[in-house]
């Protein structure tokens, strides 16, 4: 039988999977292979190099640019720090001095004869790399960092906001169907990521925010509270480095949806648990979703079989729709005719047919659904 290769988003209770964390530039690995790490455990630091200021001191100290090095008190290579004297000149009879000081700590880079200008170097930003999960570093990157490999559970977004964050999951509603709202968040909100229903209020973020909470997972977000609350429209381009205090996660989409009923109780099922998350997101191009990861105990999730996934749609397979008119709407997979049909745009596609959750069969194009894997 043909399969139907549809991208979808992962929702499994059990899967594996294995984290690369490297340094932007090269620098010191300060885990060994094997070791267990946390979510927080630095696997390997470096330095970035430290922002460049330019100084005119030929023309602060009213002397042509070359005689500046007759007048510099520090050499280059030099550490300095604010305020220090780095140029004087030898004013008339030892008095009427002009002086130049650093502007910032850090050190002299160059000195120019020609233009009479000093260039220091603030100090070297320090940039560490932590392990973003719970798990065991399977690889080491000489110099690089490591990939960290768990056993977890695992569900992806379809949209977020925000970086890397975790802590311990805590539903804030009774059902999917909920509206997050400020009522249901107090602090002991403070350091966990929210498991909310079917929307996320801009008012419910600014509290979660104020109370200091690290993340939110719901199943949708209205487009407008996403502007008020990062304060402009998000574009196309890949999201992940808003700092507004928290990462938010939408596992359905833009709107009042309801969060699909195995997403909730998967997460529902871990309250409680260490959870990673991340709302980096990009559509295009090398496609990144949103994602929540929870480790898994080994020894206590032995019980727990891992399931056989399915390469691409069949016959049964969970799908969710991903165009109106039933965007959002969750289903399976009941036919995959293998003819060509004819669409409302006079296009040939292929099509299937979908039991949507209410009960109703509808015909789709393939493109208008996206596959759920277990």
């Amino acid at each position: 039988m043909a399969h139907a290769y549809t991208p979808g988003l992962k929702i499994s209770e059990r899967t594996k999977i294995k984290k690369e964390r490297r340094l932007p530039l090269p620098g010191e690995v300060v885990v060994s292979l094997g070791d267990s790490v946390k979510a927080d455990t630095i696997v390997a630091r470096t330095n970035l190099p430290g922002n460049v200021q330019t100084m005119n001191v030929a023309g602060l100290l009213g002397i042509l640019p070359e005689d500046i090095r007759t007048c510099m008190l520090k050499k280059e290579g030099d550490p300095v720090k604010k305020g220090d004297a780095i140029a004087e000149t030898k004013g008339l009879f030892g008095l009427f001095k002009s002086k130049a000081t650093a502007p910032e700590d850090g050190s002299i880079e160059s000195v120019s004869h020609i233009t009479g200008q000093v260039i220091f170097r603030e100090p070297p930003i320090p940039v560490e790399v932590s392990a973003y999960i719970d798990g065991e570093v399977v690889e080491v990157f000489e110099k690089e960092g490591v990939a960290v490999e768990t056993m977890c559970a695992l569900v992806q977004g379809i949209f977020g906001i925000g970086g890397e964050a975790f802590g311990e999951l805590k539903r804030a509603v009774g059902s999917p169907e909920m509206v997050l709202t400020p009522g249901e968040i107090d602090k002991d909100c403070r350091g966990k990521v929210l498991i909310g229903g079917s929307l996320i209020t801009v008012e419910a973020v600014k509290k979660a925010v104020e109370l200091g909470a690290h993340g939110i997972v719901a199943g949708g977000i209205a487009d407008q509270d996403l502007s008020q609350f990062l304060g402009y429209d998000i574009g196309v381009a890949i999201t992940g480095s808003e700092e507004k205090g928290i990462t938010l996660i939408v596992t359905e989409g833009f709107g009042r949806l309801k969060m699909a009923e195995k997403t909730f109780r998967l997460l529902s099922g871990h309250e409680g648990k260490k959870a990673s998350i991340n709302g980096t997101t990009q559509i295009r191009a090398g496609v990144i979703r949103p994602e929540v990861v929870v480790p898994l105990d080994s020894r206590k999730e032995a019980a727990v079989k891992r399931r056989e996934y399915k390469e691409g749609l069949e016959v049964g397979s969970p799908v969710r729709v991903i165009r109106e008119p039933h965007f959002g709407q969750l289903g399976k997979v009941v036919a995959l005719p293998p003819e060509l049909r004819q669409i409302e745009t006079g296009a040939k596609v292929r099509v299937l047919d979908v039991e949507l959750e209410g009960g109703a069969t509808v015909t789709l194009p393939r493109a208008n659904v996206e596959m759920l894997e277990e």
